[in-house]
């Protein structure tokens, strides 16, 4: 047996509950057994052991009181992994779903996409169950203080570095950062995504969407392609999917999907993405607003899916841009956008797509780009505003956006000329997993046991 397979059965044993975890976990050791096989040291330091637990793992209660007066307990976690080459860099997630295993996984993805990068930044993950749908604002304020009283004393600008994801945006990001400071008297770079009028930075808010194109377009440039005339099927309508669609349209690209939790619009136009930020950004609104402002849109509700399919990959299209949440694409999805001529998938979120749709991917040979490298653009721009907050400057758009790009296009390079080197020519998942890995192992090495 495999050294890679006695580190994931071992933990297999006693993470079962953990189903997600042991999927992400599953996803990398499974193709990291050829640089083991290459460095004997890896196995002899125990680094699959190591890097397989967090550094430490915090759950605290959060007590807070709703508009009638009723005080509500939720959970509150921060899972800080891996802070071999930097401080730990993660999101924070406000999602009914939420639990230790979903961040352990988002916190041992973030490990390898932080890594991918070049940037001095660890991995970590936190959250809660706080559900921010259907709150006032003033819920959300009084929830976000509540979470900050405890997760301040775990924090810090050279400590941990949270940012948002699903359910924290500029609006959250406001209400922890006042609390911070409040809590603390210390203006520092302990969140990404703040306010441009505070500390953040331009170009934040749209680049993880704008990354997971500008990956694509290098996978298809690498093929002698383009994504210029292609229909695209994207999935999501939160922050990722918006700026995923403006930046196909800004390539010549068509999108003409998008979904949220209760359903789909399609729309064989294209999406109109100012109306789409309406919806989304400004009335916090279903996808079915988007069908009464958008006449050609046609809404599809999550219960008229094709049995065993998610509603947006069952469009004929050239690229699919999963873009929602963990487990979106399945086995057969993945079939059925191959056999309807899907040329690239690029991934927006985190883990979207099952072991066996990534095999499926894989075998087809279309160009497949894995979340860890086609979404890092979103912590990599985390990273350049930590940096302007260090430095108590700021760039331009143009400044950040081109320094998005170029990170975006030495993820690709740096991950095909990995895969090339492992004889997996093309197989980027192998590329960017073993690429991401050996910078952290080899730091862990440096730096002892302790």
């Amino acid at each position: 047996m495999s050294y890679s397979q006695q580190v994931f059965d071992d933990l297999s044993s006693r993470y079962a509950y953990q189903p997600e975890f042991l999927q992400a976990v599953q996803e990398v050791l499974t193709t990291l057994q050829p640089v083991l096989d290459k460095n004997p040291a890896y196995q002899k330091n125990k680094i699959l052991e190591r890097i397989v637990e967090p550094e430490r793992s915090f759950h605290f209660r959060v007590e807070w009181v709703d508009d009638k007066g009723e005080i509500q307990v939720n959970n509150g976690y921060r899972v800080q992994f891996n802070s071999a080459i930097g401080p730990y860099k993660g999101g924070l997630r406000f999602h009914p779903s939420v639990n230790e295993g979903i961040l352990k996984f988002l916190g041992f993805e973030q490990i390898f996409k932080n890594s991918l990068t070049g940037t001095p930044i660890g991995g970590g993950k936190g959250g809660s169950d706080f559900d921010p749908k259907g709150k006032s604002d003033t819920e959300v304020m009084r929830f976000c203080q509540a979470f900050m009283l405890q997760l301040h004393r775990y924090i810090g600008s050279t400590v941990d570095v949270p940012a948002g994801d699903i359910g924290v945006g500029g609006r959250e990001i406001g209400y922890l950062y006042g609390m911070y400071k409040r809590l603390t008297t210390k203006y520092e770079g302990v969140l990404t995504g703040k306010g441009l009028n505070w500390g953040g930075s331009l170009a934040r808010t749209e680049a993880t969407g704008y990354g997971v194109v500008y990956f694509a377009d290098e996978m298809l440039k690498a093929r002698g392609q383009s994504l210029e005339g292609m229909r695209c099927a994207v999935s999501g309508a939160g922050n990722v999917a918006i700026y995923c669609c403006e930046k196909l349209i800004e390539k010549g690209a068509k999108p003409v999907t998008v979904s949220d939790s209760r359903g789909m619009i399609y729309d064989e136009n294209g999406i109109d993405v100012k109306v789409l930020k309406q919806v989304k950004e400004e009335e916090r609104a279903s996808l079915t607003r988007y069908a009464e402002l958008v006449p050609t849109a046609k809404y599809t509700p999550v219960k008229d899916y094709p049995a065993g399919h998610n509603g947006v990959w069952t469009i004929p299209v050239d690229a699919a841009f999963p873009c929602a949440t963990q487990n979106e694409v399945n086995e057969e999805d993945a079939k059925l956008l191959i056999k309807n001529g899907v040329k690239c998938v690029s991934e927006g979120a985190n883990m979207p797509s099952s072991i066996g749709a990534i095999n499926a991917f894989l075998a087809s040979g279309i160009a497949y780009g894995p979340a860890k490298a086609a979404n890092a653009g979103g912590v990599a721009t985390s990273q350049l505003e930590m940096e302007q907050n260090a430095g108590m400057t700021a760039w331009t758009f143009e400044e950040v956006d081109a320094k998005l790009f170029n990170i975006m296009k030495g993820i690709h390079e740096n991950a095909a000329e990995t895969a090339r080197e492992f004889g997996a020519e093309g197989n980027l998942v192998l590329g960017a997993n073993i690429a991401g890995f050996v910078k952290v192992a080899d730091a862990m090495i440096a730096q002892g046991v302790c």
